[in-house]
């Protein structure tokens, strides 16, 4: 896992924790590495949080239309250089951390995102990133872990989204969780678990008031179902954290669904794998 300040265990866990979905593309980014710019409500410097607690990215991956490489560095990680740097294949939108291990950010740090690209103009490539605060200042989330869930669970149930994504990068297509399927039970919980997409796109992100309306979310890659469908789940489990996502149907007019999308404007189907809790 990761420590802030010594070391850190799930039993030290404390009210407030948020996980954040962070976003930055360029747009013809060629051979020399271009500095990132960040989607709406992200933010290049790490959030207010308790200094005493941790903070880490737990996971990244890109979208890039041709090969390239991205990196992300501040000057408290190991170094201010190369960060943490991949090489990416074009379309391949796979986590590049390793699950279970983090690493660590710290409040009011300034983060760098840059990329190298197709250099084809128009061409938008985007970096994502899941950023974890263990207790963010005056808020938090409703997260769990999956020990908190599993014996929960009285039915799973899917629900679809088509989202329709613009095409200059930031995140766009919101719609209610509710549009299309509305079947939620009134005044129930429930746990999002994965989810799954027909068409690629760079990243989908739920948010509400029960996620303290920062985004939580993951790649949108259709050829990753065995990983995405258990998102959370596998998030919870490897970082002994409480990562996987709590909303009350009461709020579902509220629970947004949206995405970051390339050029190509391409509109997924998202189909949010939740779980009815008891």
């Amino acid at each position: 896992m990761f420590s802030a300040a010594g070391s850190f265990a799930p039993h030290t866990i404390t009210p407030g924790p948020v996980l954040e979905l962070v976003t930055a593309r360029t747009t013809a980014a060629g051979a020399t590495f271009t500095a990132a710019t960040f989607n709406s409500g992200n933010l290049a410097v790490i959030r207010n949080a308790d200094e005493s607690r941790p903070v880490g990215i737990l996971q990244v991956w890109s979208d890039h239309q041709a090969a390239g490489t991205f990196r992300i560095r501040s000057p408290r990680m190991h170094d201010n250089v190369q960060g943490i740097r991949f090489d990416a294949v074009a379309g391949d939108l796979k986590p590049l951390l390793p699950w279970g291990v983090a690493q660590s950010v710290y409040p009011q740090d300034q983060l760098t995102v840059e990329i190298l690209g197709s250099a084809t103009a128009g061409d938008i490539e985007t970096v994502g990133m899941l950023v974890y605060y263990d207790e963010m200042v005056n808020t938090g989330s409703n997260v769990k872990t999956w020990d908190e869930i599993r014996n929960r669970v009285r039915n799973l149930v899917p629900v679809e989204n088509t989202l329709a994504l613009g095409t200059g990068g930031d995140y766009s297509g919101e719609e209610a969780i509710s549009v299309e399927f509305d079947l939620l039970k009134a005044d129930t919980e429930y746990a999002l678990l994965g989810y799954t997409v027909d068409t690629e796109c760079a990243a989908v992100r739920w948010r509400g008031s029960d996620t303290g309306n920062y985004g939580v979310g993951g790649p949108g890659e259709p050829d990753i179902k065995d990983i995405t469908k258990d998102w959370f789940i596998i998030l919870a489990t490897t970082f002994g954290l409480p990562l996987i996502p709590v909303f009350n149907s009461s709020n579902k007019g509220g629970i947004l669904v949206d995405g970051v999308q390339d050029e190509n404007g391409a509109d997924p189907t998202v189909t949010s794998i939740f779980a009815e809790l008891v």
